[in-house]
């Protein structure tokens, strides 16, 4: 049986978090929440609902997936399988089935959970967030000659393929420059359809003017910075 871990990166998501640990299915060897800072009670909760909890006080998406990492690598034994995905509870935790089956049966090495506009609830995403998932896999498309449709951040990935990556980025690039490291390494991808709904509570990025633009400064700079130094 391969051992199957999660990381959730959570900063004041206390009212979503148990949601989110409840609803992963019973296959998972272990849930890492890694409290990014938060000023509420998210570490508890999530302890309180079986995870281990980590603490990361510097701020940043990637600094929490980061330090999630860094906890596995100093385990005694390796997972096979690493699942990632927010604690907001805007993506359907239970779909993880479908993300890691692919993996399991040795077909693909990396599953991206697409959030397709069928199975996306009103209002879910921004139009910011469409218009800038639509850019950035546009431009993917025309420089790397990639077939994604989206940047989200339910998503899983072998252990080694993991590693192999070598993750760097500390805030908002985290998600594209795993893909963009997925396409230049040439390592087998494929995206799954997932249902998304209106998380619970305000976005940090997506949900103000600020947030949204250093996240489409960094995601652009990102593609660009792969192309010109390939």
């Amino acid at each position: 049986m391969q051992q199957i871990k999660v990381i959730i990166p959570a900063f004041n998501e206390q009212e979503s978090i148990s949601h989110v640990i409840n609803d992963l299915p019973k296959i998972i060897d272990e849930v890492i929440v890694v409290n990014n800072n938060s000023t509420d009670n998210t570490a508890e909760v999530a302890q309180l609902a079986g995870a281990t909890v980590l603490s990361e006080n510097r701020k940043g998406y990637g600094y929490a997936c980061l330090k999630g990492i860094d906890y596995l690598k100093n385990q005694k034994g390796t997972p096979d399988i690493i699942v990632f995905l927010d604690g907001d509870y805007s993506d359907f935790p239970e779909e993880l089935i479908s993300l890691v089956t692919p993996i399991q049966e040795g077909k693909f090495d990396f599953v991206l959970g697409a959030r397709v506009a069928e199975k996306r609830e009103s209002s879910s995403m921004t139009q910011q967030q469409v218009f800038g998932n639509w850019l950035a896999c546009f431009l993917m498309k025309i420089l790397y000659g990639s077939s994604y449709t989206d940047l989200g951040p339910f998503r899983a990935i072998r252990w080694n393929t993991l590693v192999d990556l070598d993750m760097k980025d500390k805030t908002y690039g985290w998600t594209i420059e795993m893909q963009l490291k997925i396409l230049r390494k040439k390592i087998s991808y494929q995206e799954v359809e997932v249902n998304y709904r209106q998380r619970i509570g305000v976005s940090k990025v997506s949900g103000t003017l600020k947030g949204s633009i250093l996240a489409g400064i960094k995601i652009i700079w990102w593609i660009f910075k792969h192309n010109f130094f390939k």
